[in-house]
């Protein structure tokens, strides 16, 4: 960690990110309640997550794009962008314009679809290769752990001054993002051109990963842990008023339990992943991810409480894990389409999952959905932990072959 933050624009970056982070904490749970208090419908409060979702699938043009022009140009102007976007949920007065917290919402998925891959790209080229570890630690427990205050922060200012507070909120941690990136010295040269058609050139980072064995089977067990994820966006809901028999504002603390897991996580994401490696650390977070879920089926809050921390510690290891490996075994002028193929192949079925989540709530019991989605994790656990190639030490590091295809 010393190390890590002894680089200078290392830590400038991941200071802007943090501010950035806490804005989006804050807006995306105080979305889904705003919806709910307006509509009354959770399905309704769901689709703001499926409409964020729906946004990145822009994905891969959006890599394309991160790995024609240079990255920090490109994620000042999206910032500045997306400030004015969210800007826009000012206009909301009832419940007939909820339909604008869609439009927004899917925005800030577009939005992200452009600023993942350049991020991922930006952090390869400024921090060392034995750092990046340290450095995916480090956002990944600043992303996570301030759920501990942002989920409270926007519920608690949703529910005494109403949604602007919030909205203003996340439009000023956007402007911090661009001063931090304003603040990095690096020298980034003109991207030339590929020579590639522009199909061949979209799909780049697709075909990287269709041929890397070790991302190959990253990328099928993401698929199958965030249809769980997704499944559960709804239940959540479900679990506060039927589970919990409390108020829809009362999501902000299981959250904010989530994050908790996720600092202790996130500070022994990087030690870990020496130990074992970034496919075993992966897998050890999608355990913690079943049995998170299956503590939420329990009525009593202290079981409830415990299995989100469960759940807010599965994230940082899945993430820290999978994210390391991704940076570690793509060329860097193909990182931002990587990352992009990499977030459609999770996005889509996380999308359908949103959605379906959102109806069979309507028609099922919650504990059966969390029942299910405990299986899908405990079956993408069983996969990843039994591949060799997720076995290979982390602190190797080697790319791997990119002619070995069998699994």
């Amino acid at each position: 960690m010393r190390r890590l933050l002894a680089h200078r624009n290392a830590r400038l970056y991941l200071s802007g990110q943090a501010m950035s982070l806490l804005g989006d904490g804050a807006l995306w749970l105080a979305m889904g309640i705003w919806i709910k208090v307006l509509t009354g419908s959770s399905a309704a409060a769901g689709l703001s997550f499926f409409a964020l979702a729906l946004g990145s699938l822009c994905g891969p043009l959006g890599g394309m794009l991160a790995d024609k022009v240079r990255r920090r140009p490109l994620l000042i102007v999206t910032n500045l962008a997306t400030a004015g976007l969210v800007l826009l949920l000012l206009l909301v007065r009832d419940r007939h314009q909820v339909w604008l917290i869609y439009a927004v919402m899917f925005g800030y998925g577009v939005s992200g679809s452009v600023l993942g891959p350049a991020q991922t790209a930006l952090v390869q080229a400024i921090v060392p290769a034995d750092l990046l570890g340290d450095a995916n630690g480090v956002l990944q427990t600043a992303q996570q752990g301030l759920r501990l205050v942002t989920p409270l922060a926007g519920a608690g200012l949703f529910a005494v001054f109403g949604p602007a507070p919030v909205i203003i909120g996340d439009a000023a941690t956007f402007l911090v993002a661009i001063a931090s990136l304003l603040a990095i010295r690096i020298a980034e040269d003109r991207r030339a051109p590929a020579g590639q058609r522009w199909l061949a050139e979209l799909t780049a980072g697709a075909r990287h990963i269709a041929r890397t064995v070790a991302l190959r089977q990253l990328t099928v067990t993401a698929a199958v842990v965030v249809t769980a994820f997704g499944l559960s966006e709804t239940v959540l809901f479900a679990v506060v008023s039927q589970g919990l028999h409390r108020p829809a504002a009362f999501l902000g603390i299981l959250v904010s339990a989530q994050g908790a897991g996720a600092i202790a996580a996130g500070i022994v994401a990087a030690p870990l992943m020496r130990r074992l490696s970034e496919g075993l650390l992966a897998s050890l977070g999608i355990v913690s991810a079943a049995a998170g879920f299956l503590l939420l089926i329990a009525s009593p809050l202290p079981a409830v409480m415990a299995g989100c921390v469960l759940l807010g510690a599965s994230l940082s290891w899945i993430l820290v894990g999978i994210m390391t490996l991704f940076q570690r075994r793509t060329p860097p002028e193909l990182m931002g389409r990587t990352d992009a193929a990499f977030t459609v192949a999770y996005t889509v079925p996380q999308t359908m999952a949103i959605a379906l989540g959102a109806g069979l709530i309507a028609v099922l019991n919650y504990r059966i959905l969390l029942l299910v989605i405990a299986g899908l994790m405990a079956l993408a656990a069983g996969y990843l932990g039994t591949r060799r190639e997720q076995r290979q030490a982390a602190a190797a590091g080697v790319p791997e072959p990119a002619a070995a295809m069998a699994d």
